[in-house]
């Protein structure tokens, strides 16, 4: 895989998996902090004041196809963030060259600030010697002219705690009381779910592989089941937890049970995992944040260690709009018998 060093892009570098056949995930390198937002007790670092909460000063460099961006998405959506922070949006093929802007084709824009074919120039802009992968999410401040942050949990809690007055809608996503049930099931889901398709997809001998779909669905047994009785992860209320959740359900259907293998089951045929999917996709503003075709174009053509031919595959055909009736577990929770 292709990353920078020394602010110099390499084909050459970078490798997914290491010799046991498992996938490890690239640690991300700008972890700067908003002013006036909450950092989460098991991550050290302090907002920095250079970094204010304000409308039209910061932009989001995104994909529709990547669930780390998608969760910035959402937040931005959800808050009603969308006049106070404008997005760039990369294409969803990604070649040798990374990331890039390609305005003409749906769903693209060009780099919005800069003008820049390929994300990795914003990178070089920020730290001219920079030695890293080149991701997106990506957090601009137009001020200091700089990376913020590349990190996907954090940004979120940058917005959802740093943005509250900024946003349009009174939507508390991560309620000072609950932040640290909340950080607990991110975790809790983050190895075996949100990484596990990745871990899955990209391995290259059966044990780890076979380790990491067990992990996986195991796991969404467990979440399935935690739903039956309650609306969202964390309780009654949509919050950071139920964000990360939902960019991995929303792509598995379409591209993780059969591109990464992880086809013991679909999310479709989870008794409550389905529904609080379902609820989660008519919340206000999240339908207009999926994009399936850029989430099967990218995966079923940027990885050709796993899909070698580039083919897209058709189906399934799968109604996010669909009635869901989990509206009766929050009235249940509000108005116990």
């Amino acid at each position: 895989m292709n990353m920078l060093v020394d602010g110099e892009w390499r084909t050459d570098t970078y490798q997914a998996t290491n010799e046991e056949g498992a996938f490890e995930r690239g640690e991300t390198t700008f972890r700067n902090w908003i002013a006036g937002s909450d950092v989460p007790e098991h991550i050290d670092a302090e907002p920095d004041e250079r970094f204010e909460a304000e409308a039209g000063r910061y932009h989001l460099y995104v994909s529709y196809a990547c669930p780390w961006a998608h969760r910035t998405l959402l937040v931005r959506a959800l808050m009603g963030l969308e006049d106070a922070i404008d997005v760039s949006v990369v294409d969803p093929w990604r070649g040798d060259d990374g990331w890039q802007f390609t305005p003409e084709k749906e769903g693209c824009t060009p780099d919005k600030l800069h003008g820049s074919d390929y994300l990795r120039e914003l990178y070089v802009e920020a730290d001219p010697d920079a030695t890293c992968r080149v991701t997106v999410p990506v957090l601009w401040d137009t001020k200091e002219e700089t990376i913020v942050n590349n990190e996907s949990r954090e940004i979120i809690r940058m917005l959802t705690t740093g943005f509250r007055e900024v946003g349009e809608r009174d939507v508390d996503l991560a309620p000072e009381s609950k932040q640290e049930e909340i950080d607990e099931i991110i975790t809790e889901i983050y190895e075996p779910i949100n990484n596990g398709v990745y871990r899955a997809g990209f391995a290259t001998k059966q044990e780890p592989y076979e380790e990491a779909v067990t992990e996986l669905f195991d796991a969404l047994d467990h979440w399935n089941e935690v739903l039956a009785d309650q609306r969202f992860l964390a309780g009654d209320k949509l919050t950071e937890a139920d964000i990360c959740m939902f960019t991995t359900l929303i792509r598995f259907d379409h591209v993780y049970h059969t591109h990464f293998m992880c086809n013991v089951q679909y999310i479709h045929q989870y008794e409550h995992l389905w529904p609080y999917l379902r609820d989660m996709y008519q919340q206000p503003g999240v339908a207009d944040t999926v994009d399936i075709d850029h989430i099967k174009e990218h995966y079923y053509t940027t990885h050709p260690d796993v899909t070698p031919h580039g083919i897209i595959a058709k189906g399934p055909d799968i109604d996010f709009a669909a009635p869901h009736d989990r509206e009766r577990l929050t009235n249940a929770a509000t108005n116990p018998l």
